[in-house]
């Protein structure tokens, strides 16, 4: 058998189990004080000399469990519509970190592609307006305006959102708003 390959191949297995015998050593091996350099991490130049001794690498650090805190984030929505075009939708003005924004949840199942306007009002005239291509198909999509630091409570805001077909007449063919009553509330 050819001895290089039989170098290379223990070389090779050397290096692969270097980690793992890091790994093994625990996290408190690379902090410990052996008198000679601080242990096998230190010689290969793996542990963080910034670290104090004895204090664990944030990796060694127990986890966190479950996920993450999410910020929270209030919505007023209203009513879901729908119209007798495929369209179906529902708007909510949305309230979270100091930032006040509109989004439309919608479904076209009308066969064609639909513009969809957003328009979020705010107290003192404050207006945003966005455009949405609403591609047609049966998932569900959202179009959603830009975050803006909220000025006041979230009832001095509202949202409506319109869904038109693209073409020059632009026929409307559903209205949906955050603070719309429901359908057969007057």
């Amino acid at each position: 058998m050819n001895l290089r390959l039989i170098a290379i191949g223990a070389g090779v297995l050397i290096i692969l189990s270097l980690p793992l015998a890091g790994a093994m050593a625990g996290p408190d091996f690379a902090g410990q004080d052996d008198g000679k350099g601080g242990g096998l991490l230190s010689t290969l130049g793996l542990s963080d000399p910034s670290r104090p001794k004895g204090k664990p690498s944030p990796a060694a650090r127990p986890a966190q469990p479950g996920p993450p805190v999410q910020p929270r984030t209030d919505a007023r929505c209203g009513p879901e519509v729908s119209s007798q075009h495929g369209v179906e939708a529902q708007t909510c003005v949305l309230v979270g970190e100091g930032s006040t924004w509109g989004r439309s949840y919608y479904r076209n199942t009308s066969g064609r592609a639909l513009d969809a306007v957003l328009t979020m009002m705010g107290p003192a005239g404050r207006t945003v307006q966005i455009r949405c291509v609403v591609g047609p198909g049966d998932e569900p999509g959202l179009c959603e305006t830009p975050r803006d630091d909220s000025a006041g409570g979230p009832e001095g805001y509202s949202a409506v959102a319109e869904f038109a077909v693209p073409d020059d007449e632009g026929a409307l063919l559903l209205r949906s708003g955050s603070n719309s009553p429901a359908p057969g509330d007057g």
